[in-house]
């Protein structure tokens, strides 16, 4: 007891940045004092505390307190951490280069044992094992692994990709006999492994945190199952609600988001003694990690570095209600709400402070017990409406009115539900019910609550109420007819309704659009499918809001669309927030870029775009139109690429906007776009001449915008005291002729720019705006050409190169 107290004096003397020589200082101040001699020769004897900014703890070694260890180059730190507002501390591994708050922890090892005090805990070597010691010198968490290394040999390692090794020092072998990265928690970095042991028959499982300030075990979990080779999550370790569907050797196929293999390499690999699936990010500077949230969804999540948050990149299920049992017992899942889970009526949360920090798993219960016995009059029932019924029922017999009198005279009965002419009642607590808007195909079941906590049957003195109502019905009737006379011919106008959610997307009401867009004043740009204004709504967020015309489907059929395209969510294409469907009004409310649109930059003097910022957006550009052609469920032809079209975020990278109207307008999108202005000189020849179109039509449209981010002019322009040069053809005697095609370069970049990468840029140009699309390339290839994977030949002149 008297060590572990001197212990604990110096590291607070070592908390309080007192280093070790004016440690000495002090003591030598006091060298009269023998006890002093003691304590400093003691400091020798006892494990030494790590110094910070260390990326090793070694045998002799411990962390504690305010110390941490960081990886080599400082992508990583472990150390004590805690989580919101509690006062209990966890060892974890943490970002250490965001400057999130909180840090995002990717693992943590302590996580049904917190520990109070984390200046008297440890986290040290204990018999070749790290351990971590709480306050009172109990080991709570251990490695614990068998290994014939010595204790002086052995280090704990925390890497650059996240990953916490124990090795042996004194070995030329560097292959670890432990790592974190074979004991997830809730978090898939790059490089680890989602895997089975085909020797033990155990699966490494992903667990999502039991709320967003406890990482204690939650309810939901990620395995993979190698006999089918998928992915499925689970609720409970039991309950399967999620499957990536089986890979097929290039992707999961109920997946179609996980095919970028443009930003991310996945891979499944199997041998005698694991079977796993892992993925990388081809670009290093992508900082990337998937993840089992609270919510019970697999999010995959890109970091941005200009607004310091993490960015969706997809999640699955794509809706939370589609997560088994989110709610709890008794709580119901409403897409269409800004909370998703809520209470059903007469029912309130079991914890409100767990329901405050997103754990629902508590449930719900009901605000008034119910009374068994002789008070049946006391009960009765809820209706609601589900998309399914919850598990767990049992079957009677009976009609639908014996049906409801067998619940209400079993004190175990919570609800019944009568189906296809049976029975269905369930004694224990309501799972997985989720609202269901649509009364063709939704399922009534009625829930045993209290009669006093249902609005309906508040007691109320219905003979006054009766006296009141007829002295006063007359006046009232009139009074009605008046308002209604007046503002039948608003209430007409204002068609809006409320904005709510649904799906992904929010519904707004036009009414809402209207007020966020002060009445469509502030117009940022206008094209074939319509206006788009700047907006700001109610929670400050700034929008661009897209008025559409000649958008011909009903309401229903818009809204199905929609939905189809606010699923498809690429780092390349501008996100689809919602849109409002109502009447002839017809709108899509996306993120609102910063920096605008690339024509504003190019052609309208905005702000001179470096050459290194030009070629990413053409890479990026190119990696957006390959989601799209490749990798969507069904391939997406744009149909209109122009730099109007290509948005650039506050960092200036690209995201292709309107991606999905060619979809929307249908058949009408031919005469919109050949009746625009600015989209002349982008269309294929094919487009032109009325034949059906391929995905080789954007491309075309691709090659035109990488001639105008060369040139930074249209590609056919008037010069001063000349006639009109039309650009795609100065490239191609250039090309032919071997010249300068630094010369080619928009005059404002005064020829600063990569030689090598300006005639690959040329020669690709040329290639996408070949007459015959069969010999254009595919975005895919135009991609790997960009990035420096393929090389790229010198192209035909295409014949429109000869117009001048």
């Amino acid at each position: 007891m008297f060590l572990h107290m001197i212990r604990y004096l110096l590291s607070l003397f070592l908390s309080i940045s007192i280093s070790f020589p004016k440690f000495l200082q002090v003591m030598c101040f006091f060298k009269e004092i023998s006890i002093v001699r003691f304590v400093a020769l003691l400091y020798f004897t006892l494990s030494i505390t790590i110094s910070s900014g260390a990326n090793t703890i070694s045998a002799n070694q411990s962390l504690s307190g305010d110390y941490t260890i960081i990886s080599e180059g400082e992508q990583f730190e472990l150390g004590f951490f805690k989580a919101g507002n509690s006062s209990k501390y966890y060892i974890g591994i943490w970002y250490k280069k965001l400057y999130s708050n909180p840090p995002t922890i990717v693992w943590v090892a302590n996580r049904e044992t917190p520990i109070s005090d984390r200046f008297r805990s440890e986290l040290k070597f204990v018999n070749g094992n790290l351990v971590l010691l709480n306050e009172s010198k109990f080991q709570i968490w251990s490695t614990n692994v068998s290994t014939t290394t010595t204790l002086k040999s052995v280090i704990a390692v925390i890497l650059d990709d996240g990953n916490l090794v124990l090795r042996d020092s004194g070995s030329n072998s560097i292959e670890p006999f432990w790592q974190s990265f074979e004991h997830p928690t809730d978090t898939w970095l790059p490089g680890s492994k989602l895997g089975y042991n085909n020797r033990t028959k155990t699966s490494q499982i992903f667990t999502s945190w039991r709320s967003k300030e406890d990482p204690g075990v939650g309810l939901f979990s990620l395995e993979l199952y190698p006999s089918s080779k998928e992915y499925v999550s689970k609720w409970n370790g039991s309950q399967q609600y999620w499957t990536s569907g089986s890979w097929n050797g290039n992707s999961f196929d109920l997946i179609p988001e996980m095919r970028l293999d443009n930003i991310f390499n996945y891979s499944y690999n199997t041998n005698e003694n694991e079977s796993y699936f892992t993925y990388s990010v081809y670009n290093p500077s992508i900082i990337s990690r998937n993840m089992m949230a609270v919510s019970g969804q697999i999010q995959l999540l890109t970091w941005s570095e200009n607004t310091k948050e993490w960015i969706l990149v997809w999640s699955q299920p794509k809706t939370r209600c589609d997560v088994y049992a989110l709610c709890g017992a008794f709580g119901i899942c409403r897409q269409t709400a800004l909370q998703f889970c809520n209470c059903l009526t007469a029912f309130e949360p079991r914890s409100e402070s767990d329901w405050n920090q997103s754990d629902f798993s508590g449930g719900c219960v009901r605000k008034s017990d119910l009374q068994c016995g002789g008070n049946m009059e006391k009960h009765d029932f809820l209706m609601i409406t589900v998309k399914s019924l919850p598990p767990n029922n049992s079957t009677e017999v009976g009609s639908a009115g014996e049906c409801r009198t067998t619940c209400l005279n079993n004190c175990s009965c919570n609800a019944y539900s009568f189906v296809d002419n049976q029975c269905l009642v369930w004694n224990g607590d309501l799972l997985n019910l989720s609202e269901d808007n649509d009364n063709d195909s939704g399922k009534t079941i009625f829930v045993k609550v209290a009669s006093k906590d249902l609005p309906h049957h508040k007691k109320t003195n219905w003979v006054t109420v009766g006296a009141v109502v007829g002295s006063v019905g007359g006046v009232v009737f009139v009074l009605g007819v008046i308002l209604f006379l007046i503002f039948r011919k608003k209430r007409i106008s204002l068609s809006a309704g409320k904005t709510t959610m649904e799906g992904s997307l929010v519904a707004f009401g036009y009414r809402d659009l209207k007020i966020a867009t002060k009445n469509f004043s502030d117009k940022l740009g206008g094209g074939g499918f319509g206006s788009v204004f700047k907006g700001v709504l109610h929670d400050s967020s700034i929008v661009a809001v897209k008025k559409l015309e000649s958008i011909s489907q009903g309401e229903k059929q818009f809204r199905s669309e929609v939905s189809t395209i606010g699923t498809i969510q690429h780092v390349n294409l501008v996100r689809l927030r919602g849109f409002c469907a109502q009447g002839k009004n017809k709108l899509l409310v996306y993120d609102h870029m910063a920096n605008g649109s690339l024509d504003t930059h190019l052609f309208h003097g905005k702000q001179v775009l470096n050459w290194e910022t030009r070629y990413q957006i053409a890479l990026g550009t190119a990696r957006g139109l390959v989601y799209l052609h490749e990798k969507c469920r069904d391939c997406i032809i744009h149909c209109d690429i122009k730099p109007d079209n290509i948005l650039l975020d506050v960092d200036f990278s690209p995201k292709i906007a309107d991606f999905g109207l060619a979809k929307l307008v249908g058949r009408d999108f031919s005469r919109v776009l050949t009746s625009t202005r600015g989209s002349i000189g982008y269309p294929a020849p094919e487009w032109l001449s009325g034949v059906a179109i391929t995905a080789k039509a954007d491309v075309y449209s691709y090659g035109m915008v990488l001639f105008e981010l060369l040139h930074g002019k249209r590609n056919a322009e008037h010069s001063e005291g000349s006639r009109s040069k039309y650009f795609p053809g100065l490239v191609a005697s250039v090309l032919i002729e071997g010249g300068d095609v630094i010369s080619l370069l928009d005059s404002r970049l005064n020829r600063e720019a990569c030689v090598e990468q300006v005639t690959k840029f040329c020669k690709v140009a040329c290639w996408c705006i070949q007459d015959e699309e069969e010999r254009r390339p595919t975005m895919s290839l135009v991609e790997r050409i960009l990035e420096g994977v393929l090389d790229v030949e010198m192209p035909p002149i295409p014949q429109i190169c000869h117009y001048n």
